[in-house]
């Protein structure tokens, strides 16, 4: 916690993760604490990932508690967007500029288009440069996709990691999947990735297709959605009975190796 004077909080707000879903949509308040509803409803100063789902997330926000300001009146800031995959800020990000509001005294929310900020979004950086400028951190509890999909899995609970998306070129997602795969055996650890929706399809193909038959892979899709799934097997049995992914619905894939190492030994 910042022993600076006069300065605000970031508070770091999670988001529904329906927010690129076309369907029809849980009460957000069904998915996100009351606290943290009245917190984002009296935030004058948003820096987000993109200004038109944030100020749609706000205006879901004002249906349950009336927001301090007309939401036109709201500054929604967009965050530079980094490379594709890389966890440093864009090269003209410019901290002081960003956080300004908070180093005059104000409050303001870090939002991603979805799910927790900073984890598997967009927003590290920000929080990392609040740090350094004395600002105080909160984190605000809300749903992750990665450590939902990971608890309904079945995988290793206790040992994991996220590694983003797969190469897209056939040859250099197999080697990779691979690769995972022996990770996952040798250390006994669960490995979660995510894929562009449209690309669900290919990459849950790729997996069945590249895995031996006893590594259990599961995939978690739509989460906190009505009909949202998770499916936990053997890369076997999926083999043999296979499903459907939807290209608009968002999922996380995970492999475990290591169980099935265990089962040998």
């Amino acid at each position: 916690m910042s022993d600076t004077p006069n300065r605000g909080i970031l508070h770091l707000v999670p988001n529904t993760l329906d927010s690129h879903t076309t369907g029809a949509l849980p009460p957000i308040e069904a998915v996100l604490p009351l606290g943290v509803i009245r917190t984002a409803a009296r935030l004058e100063h948003w820096l987000v990932e993109n200004a038109k789902s944030a100020r749609a997330f706000l205006k879901r926000i004002d249906a349950i508690e009336s927001l301090v300001r007309p939401l036109q009146a709201i500054s929604v800031i967009e965050l530079p967007r980094p490379q594709k995959g890389a966890r440093e800020a864009a090269p003209n990000f410019d901290a002081p500029r960003w956080l300004a509001p908070t180093l005059k005294g104000y409050d303001m929310g870090l939002l991603s288009e979805a799910g927790l900020p900073a984890v598997a979004d967009p927003g590290a950086s920000a929080v990392e440069a609040a740090h350094a400028l004395g600002v105080t951190v909160i984190a605000l509890p809300g749903p992750s996709a990665l450590a939902l999909a990971l608890a309904a899995s079945g995988h290793n609970g206790q040992r994991f990691a996220f590694v983003g998306y797969l190469p897209t070129n056939e040859a250099s997602r197999a080697a990779r999947i691979r690769e995972l795969e022996e990770l996952s055996r040798r250390q006994q650890q669960t490995q979660l990735m995510i894929e562009t929706p449209y690309r669900n399809a290919a990459l849950l193909a790729a997996l069945i297709q590249h895995l031996q038959g006893d590594t259990r892979l599961a995939v978690s899709c739509g989460l906190t959605l009505p009909g949202g799934w998770t499916r936990s097997e053997r890369v076997a049995a999926w083999r043999s009975r296979p499903s459907q992914l939807p290209s608009d619905v968002p999922a996380v894939f995970s492999l475990d190796a290591g169980v099935a190492a265990a089962a040998r030994n």
